[in-house]
């Protein structure tokens, strides 16, 4: 196996739900690289899914995002290593989330519940990975030649239609942190939107076959970085009538790989 720098793919894709009530798609995501002198290429895939009862919940879902990202952006560039990050460093960045959506909240002269969102974020360094997770969706790596496994259940309530958001106090007492001591070499991200078709709720396991499919051509790409003609078929394909047809709802799929094709 050789590797490469990271090649990302992302996209989002709105509902049939939603386009026929004339609703926004209510998820965003963020991917970026950060290049350090110290630790070499760090990758952050995140994406947030707004709650579909939350007046502006598109808003914070992409505020949440670049909040996020700003937030490890400035822990990178202070000189601090992936590998020393812990759960109450990742709180304190969930909590400057909340201040920031509290803010625009305060400025629209809105309730922070209408911002509420989910929240993944994956951050990936040559040595190590930190995985981040508020309320449902899933992040899932390749753990072997063809099986993927994921790294935190989605947060579901008692209904597989409910789940925790950032904006609730009780949420960031549960939010998931994992830190990895080892190199991760392909990721995935995805929103609730797709859970059914990746996922098999009988047995706890990823359905393995489907990103085995979706993985060689972010792997055949020629550059680094994030993708766009990639990302745009990516978006014609969560759009398609054949996965229109298992999910209404919004759908976000995050890809990333430092391996290369031979």
């Amino acid at each position: 196996m050789e590797l490469q720098a990271w090649r990302i793919a992302g996209a989002s894709s709105i509902g049939t739900s939603h386009a026929k009530t004339g609703s926004p798609c209510q998820d965003a995501f963020k991917c970026t690289l950060f290049q350090s002198q110290e630790q070499g290429e760090i990758v952050l895939l995140v994406a947030c899914d707004g709650a579909g009862s939350a007046k502006f919940s598109e808003i914070g879902a992409d505020l949440a995002c670049r909040e996020f990202a700003s937030n490890l952006e400035l822990y990178i560039a202070e000189g601090h290593r992936i590998e020393a990050l812990d759960r109450l460093q990742a709180r304190e960045w969930l909590d400057n989330v909340v201040a920031a959506l509290n803010a625009r909240a305060t400025t629209d002269g809105e309730r922070l519940r209408d911002y509420a969102c989910t929240l993944l974020a994956g951050i990936l360094s040559p040595t190590h990975a930190v995985f981040v997770q508020v309320g449902d969706g899933a992040m899932v790596v390749r753990e072997g030649p063809e099986e993927w496994c994921y790294i935190f259940w989605p947060q579901h309530g008692e209904y597989i239609n409910t789940t925790s958001f950032i904006t609730e106090p009780e949420s960031l007492e549960k939010f998931e942190f994992e830190l990895v001591a080892n190199p991760i070499h392909e990721l995935a991200v995805f929103t609730d939107g797709i859970e059914s078709l990746v996922l098999q709720y009988a047995t706890n396991t990823v359905h393995s076959p489907w990103f085995n499919q979706m993985i060689p051509p972010v792997r055949a790409l020629a550059q680094g970085g994030f993708d766009d003609p990639l990302s745009r078929k990516l978006a014609a394909y969560l759009a398609s009538e054949a996965v229109c047809a298992r999910t209404d709802d919004d759908k976000t799929l995050l890809l990333a790989s430092r391996i290369k094709t031979l």
